[in-house]
């Protein structure tokens, strides 16, 4: 049985400064500084309010791997991020689940360098896995 715990939900937008700006007028503190992602082309940075984790995901390269999303989506939130302390088996079981992969796992600079991976599912959408033993 699937055992994850929610680590923070990704936000997408376009203007970077302008979007923290925002959400620490709503009262959210900036816990990281941005974070440079070679890998996927974007640009992260985490919030927190209330005990609620915010990502900040702003593509910096028009081919990075949201551009389309945020073309499509705008600025919203697009996904939920979960650690888990048995990756290979908690993967395994959301792929039962209906769970695809849509990325290899690759390490996250903005995650300790933890692999993550992304999965779709049909009815609810993107999901991010993050490999935390100690979850």
């Amino acid at each position: 049985m699937l055992n994850l715990k929610v680590h923070h939900i990704g936000y997408l937008v376009r203007k970077k400064d302008a979007a923290r700006a925002a959400f620490t007028a709503l009262g959210y503190e900036i816990q990281s500084d941005w974070v440079h992602d070679e890998l996927r082309g974007i640009d992260i940075s985490f919030l927190e309010k209330d005990g609620y984790c915010i990502e900040l995901v702003c593509p910096y390269r028009k081919d990075s791997d949201v551009s389309g999303l945020l073309q499509r989506m705008k600025n919203t939130p697009y996904h939920i991020c979960y650690l888990s302390g048995q990756f290979e088996s908690d993967l395994s079981e959301l792929r039962e689940m209906g769970y695809l992969p849509i990325t290899e796992k690759a390490p996250a600079p903005a995650l300790e360098n933890r692999n993550v991976v992304f999965l779709l599912h049909p009815a609810l959408g993107m999901i991010e896995l993050i490999d935390h033993p100690e979850a």
